[in-house]
């Protein structure tokens, strides 16, 4: 049961993993050489989508490490899951202090109520979310290395 638990676990957030990695890198990147408004337009739209999709991605994901951690305790690769689970908060908190704020505007606007600094604004939600990323692909290795 404890084996399932850490594949299921490592399945879950190498998932989320890889969401945000093409968030970034990909998704993102279309968006902004999308001609006029369109990438503003599929901005707000993955921002409502995924914004209702991630918390709960989230925080399902530190749950299971949770629980991963509590239940293999005494195997060797508990702190690695640990660390994990301390960077998966990490990744929690900045999404609430750092990026939550920004997409919450930033997924009701359209090019009428858009604000002048739309773009600045979008950019530091970039940069932030690189941040992000590569803290949860550090996560994502941890438990992978738990395995080990």
């Amino acid at each position: 049961m404890h084996n399932a638990l850490q594949v299921f676990t490592i399945v879950v957030v190498g998932v989320m993993v890889g969401v945000e990695f093409s968030v970034a890198f990909v998704i993102n990147r279309i968006l902004d050489a999308l001609p006029e408004d369109s990438g503003q337009l599929g901005r707000a739209h993955g921002g409502r989508m995924l914004g209702a999709v991630m918390p709960v991605w989230y925080i399902g994901s530190l749950v299971l490490v949770a629980i991963w951690a509590v239940t293999g305790w005494a195997d060797p690769g508990a702190g690695l899951v640990v660390t994990a689970g301390a960077l998966l908060v990490l990744s929690v908190v900045m999404s609430l202090l750092l990026l939550v704020p920004i997409n919450n505007r930033g997924k009701t606007w359209t090019p009428e109520n858009r604000p002048a600094d739309w773009k600045q604004q979008m950019k530091r939600w970039d940069r932030y979310h690189h941040v992000r990323v590569a803290v949860i692909v550090g996560a994502f290795a941890l438990l992978a290395a738990a395995l080990v």
